[in-house]
């Protein structure tokens, strides 16, 4: 027997029906704010992470999938999408004949890390991104957008929290004062964070240990010492969220664990994932696409884990889809009809079970009841011979006959007058 592989695992029906539900408000919902889907490939050159993501960050150091094609050539599974996105702006020119380019995509990404709640080596992501404008807007308005799909599904035990990482510039001077600060206290920190103040001091505000957590909590930090430009470009995101009536907090030690974030930076959490507690992230990236050989391209975007996202859905919440109609059948010319009735009702949108086993009616009826179907289509070969049927309200616990000629029309007509 074969298992799955550990940190991938199977979307099992009965909970795919939840990611069918997110799924659909998302698409509804980034389509409503002028995005459009774009679908990517699961597998990149290497260089398109290291270039873009930053070689020193733990994605690219490691935990991406990589391997050598037969030409020697080093292809990496995605670990993120963002880089991709700006791979295929750049290769297919789609910036030409749009000011502000607006995409969305949906599938899974790949890092080899140890699996913990809510986080797989195999997991999917729903990223938005905006390519084309610096506008201070689109920050504010990607980030309202997120918090309408957030309330439109239900999820209200969250925060937002922004933060503003500065300009390339700005970034230069903060991680020279932030490195001297922590290269004083490196004792403290452990083994990751005491190689990360050599090479990305900044990541050491990632870290979940709890006396890392404590030094880095008495860091200089990172607005004070944007330049004026950054400072009133983050004054200006603060307005329009305010304006969009959008709740947040400012957290000053907010930083995202890709190099090519700059400017606005986000992340949408909840305590009720314990540590690993971000749902959603994102923020500003003005220089991506000029890193990847693009001109010089600014953009906004986020990425929302489904994984923890699901998880967070309320448990009482009911996502099965019940069948319309079970169809019965006793005799094998009534047999016949339910598998012609069956497809008929299927194919206009009815959605219909039936036995498949020769089961008794009464075993078919318990079936029926535990599928939740709303009615139950009863044949018989008497029945057919008259050119009747039962009609069963399985809600109502009422029946009656029903001419077979009209039974689509009343099904339809009776479903209808339930939805309404």
């Amino acid at each position: 027997m074969f298992n799955a592989i550990k940190g991938f695992r199977d979307v099992l029906p009965g909970e795919v029906e939840k990611w069918q539900f997110v799924e659909t408000k998302a698409r509804k919902i980034f389509e409503d704010f002028g995005f459009s889907e774009i679908k990517i490939p699961i597998a990149e050159k290497t260089e398109v992470f290291t270039r873009s993501i930053g070689e020193t960050t733990d994605i690219v150091e490691k935990e991406m999938y990589t391997f050598a094609d037969r030409k020697g050539e080093f292809i990496s599974l995605r670990p993120e999408a963002t880089a991709s996105v700006a791979r295929a702006y750049i290769e297919h020119r789609l910036g030409e004949n749009k000011r502000v380019a607006k995409f969305y995509c949906v599938g899974p990404m790949f890092r080899y890390e140890r699996p913990q709640r809510g986080r797989y080596r195999q997991f999917y992501q729903m990223n938005v991104e905006a390519l084309g404008t610096s506008d201070p807007v689109i920050d504010a308005e990607l980030i309202a957008m997120l918090s309408h799909f957030f309330c439109e599904i239900n999820i209200t035990e969250i925060e937002f929290q922004i933060n503003s990482l500065g300009c390339l510039d700005c970034r230069v001077r903060y991680r020279e004062e932030l490195g001297r600060f922590l290269a004083d206290r490196s004792s403290g920190l452990c083994l990751d964070c005491q190689r990360r103040v050599q090479t990305n001091p900044l990541r050491t505000f990632d870290c979940k240990n709890v006396l890392c957590q404590e030094i880095t909590s008495l860091a200089p930090k990172i607005l004070e010492y944007i330049c004026q430009m950054c400072s009133d470009n983050f004054e200006h995101v603060r307005n329009n969220l305010e304006e969009l009536g959008v709740q947040y907090k400012t957290n000053p030690v907010l930083v995202r664990g890709l190099d090519y974030y700059t400017k606005t930076t986000f992340e949408v959490i909840t305590e009720r994932l314990g540590a690993q507690n971000t749902v959603a992230a994102g923020g500003r990236y003005d220089g991506l696409v000029k890193d990847l050989g693009g001109p010089n391209t600014p953009g906004f975007g986020f990425a929302i884990g489904l994984e923890r996202l699901i998880s967070l859905l309320p448990e009482d919440q009911n996502f099965l889809k019940p069948p319309n109609v079970f169809i019965a059948s006793v005799g094998s010319s009534a047999r016949a009809k339910a598998l012609q009735l069956s497809n008929r009702f299927r194919v206009i949108g009815v959605k219909t079970e039936m036995d498949y086993d020769g089961k008794s009616l009464k075993s078919q009826m318990r079936w029926a009841n535990k599928l939740n179907a709303r009615f139950v289509v009863i044949i018989g070969d008497d029945e057919l011979a008259l050119g009747r049927v039962i009609l069963r309200d399985m809600e109502g616990k009422e029946q009656e006959e029903v001419d077979l000629k009209r039974i689509i029309e009343e099904v339809k007509s009776r479903s209808q007058s339930c939805s309404d």
